[in-house]
């Protein structure tokens, strides 16, 4: 499957970072070219794969590059009144070789949030091709804001796109690792996961699937539209080395076993959006590695277990033969989630943080107004 891809904000400029490093480090071609979108010159300034000419900054004559201060009303109305700069930008990508866009957005601030969702609206009436969203939620110790930005943002994008899949910081962060280190680590795990998946279909000629998994069946998948959760998980595999310091094959006997307990933690480890996945209206599998660990029995009691488990008729899989792979990987999605506690509990506290910033709002005034009162005579204003 091949994208077009428009990181928007610093989150989404830094993810498209990570998903260029993946397809440059894999020889992949799934991304057909990428733009990053932002308010602040500095974000932009601070990519490392996306191309100069396709950083483009936006809302200079209302907030002059500095971004909008996690103000997502001041991103959509910079979206709404400078979205013509991007779509120009996007007429200049081959759509003929893109199988879908795919706007990727941290939720918690300002311009993602803002100017995400208002983007999808204008793609999705302008081009045939899917628009998908990839939104990451912000941690709770994130703060009270970047939650309540996340909520309104999430039930505005999730209306514009064809599907969106979510990231959920609060899940997927590691103990332990410092902001910019966690921030990283995420990254590079949304690339792996999203490598897995949308290259499946590629082959070099040297080895074929035996189940190929191409666009049209991650399209279907996600064309229930709604709110979708990834899952993936690797197993290592062990090589030994031949007499004359090359890797022998790997050994084939557990390879029905490995792949279907690599399905099973992919799908009940850690989603990248927790939820009761029976509530799933689809599901997709793809499982990736050696060739010679591929078996056909696997990758379909594989599949069979997803629709087990799911209790879903709609499930789709297959294999994607890496040759030489130290792993044997799998990617699924769970599309079209309806169970989602963390989305509840982000909604919950986004109501009290905007009931606490009413009440703010209000004592504020009156503690103004009774800081200016004159008890002993009249005062009168210069104007």
């Amino acid at each position: 499957m091949r994208l077009a891809l428009i990181g928007v904000g610093q989150a989404g400029g830094k993810v498209t970072d990570a998903f260029l490093e993946y397809a440059d480090r894999t020889d992949s071609d799934v991304v057909v070219d990428a733009l990053a979108v932002n308010t602040a010159k500095a974000d932009l300034l601070g990519l490392q794969r996306v191309p100069v000419g396709n950083r483009l900054l936006i809302g200079t004559d209302r907030v002059k590059g500095h971004g909008v201060g996690a103000d997502n009303e001041l991103g959509a109305e910079i979206a709404q009144a400078d979205s013509e700069e991007v779509l120009d930008a996007v007429a200049d990508i081959p759509t003929h070789e893109v199988d879908a866009f795919m706007l990727v957005a941290g939720l918690g601030g300002g311009t993602g949030s803002g100017v995400a969702p208002y983007l999808a609206k204008e793609l999705g009436r302008r081009y045939e091709e899917p628009v998908y969203g990839l939104g990451l939620l912000p941690a709770k110790d994130e703060g009270g804001i970047y939650m309540l930005n996340a909520a309104r943002s999430f039930m505005t994008f999730v209306r514009e796109v064809d599907n969106l899949v979510v990231y959920d910081n609060e899940t997927m962060s590691g103990a332990g690792d410092s902001l910019a280190s966690g921030f990283a680590r995420a990254n590079e795990q949304l690339a792996r996961r999203f490598g897995v998946l949308l290259a499946a279909g590629e082959t070099d000629g040297r080895v074929v699937p035996e189940q190929v998994v191409d666009a049209s069946e991650i399209i279907n998948t996600l064309a229930c539209g709604g709110v979708s959760s990834f899952g993936y998980a690797a197993s290592p595999v062990e090589r030994k080395r031949g007499f004359f310091g090359g890797k022998k094959a790997a050994d084939a006997s557990d390879a029905t076993p490995r792949i279907l307990s690599t399905v099973r933690q992919a799908t009940l480890g850690r989603l990248s959006l927790p939820c009761e996945i029976t509530s799933a209206e689809r599901a997709l599998v793809v499982v990736a590695g050696p060739p010679e660990l591929l078996s056909r029995q696997g990758v379909e009691k594989a599949r069979n277990w997803l629709e087990e488990a799911t209790g879903t008729m709609e499930v789709r899989g297959g294999d994607f033969p890496v040759p030489d792979a130290d792993e044997v990987a799998a990617a699924v999605v769970l599309s079209g989630v309806s169970d989602v506690p963390r989305v509840k509990e982000l909604q919950g506290i986004a109501i009290e943080t905007q009931q606490s910033m009413r009440e703010l709002s209000d004592s504020s005034e009156t503690k103004l107004a009774d800081l200016l009162s004159v008890t002993d005579g009249d005062l009168e204003p210069l104007f």
